[in-house]
């Protein structure tokens, strides 16, 4: 974990009074630990994701937590899927895997089906 100043020097063109306001509308979280703001590497990779949509895909502040939101619902659902996948590979039988994956190549072609 980082502290805030370490954050602000490491991304290039990040300005600290952008982090603290993206920081107060909750578009990144970081743990608060006895009253110092402490940045994950997960958060860390959302505020690089946060300064690309707004610099480089100019993703204006009324739009950021709409993008955000869809991307974080995204997210959610990929990992979701993966542990779905992870479920049926561990507890499927082979031919109930076999009739899935067939299915789904028929279906949501191209789509990559648990195996």
């Amino acid at each position: 974990m980082i502290t805030i100043d370490i954050l602000v020097t490491q991304i290039s063109g990040l300005r600290r009074r952008d982090l603290e306001r993206w920081i107060a509308n909750e578009w990144v979280r970081p743990e608060d630990c006895d009253g110092s703001l402490m940045f994950r590497e997960i958060d860390v990779a959302r505020v690089r994701l946060i300064q690309e949509l707004r610099d480089e895909m100019l993703v204006n502040d009324e739009a950021l937590p709409i993008v955000l939101s869809l991307l974080d619902q995204l997210y959610d659902q990929r990992r979701r899927m993966r542990e779905l996948c992870d479920a049926l590979r561990q507890t499927a039988p082979d031919e109930v895997r076999r009739n899935l994956a067939s299915h789904l190549a028929d279906h949501l072609s191209p789509a990559k089906p648990c195996r």
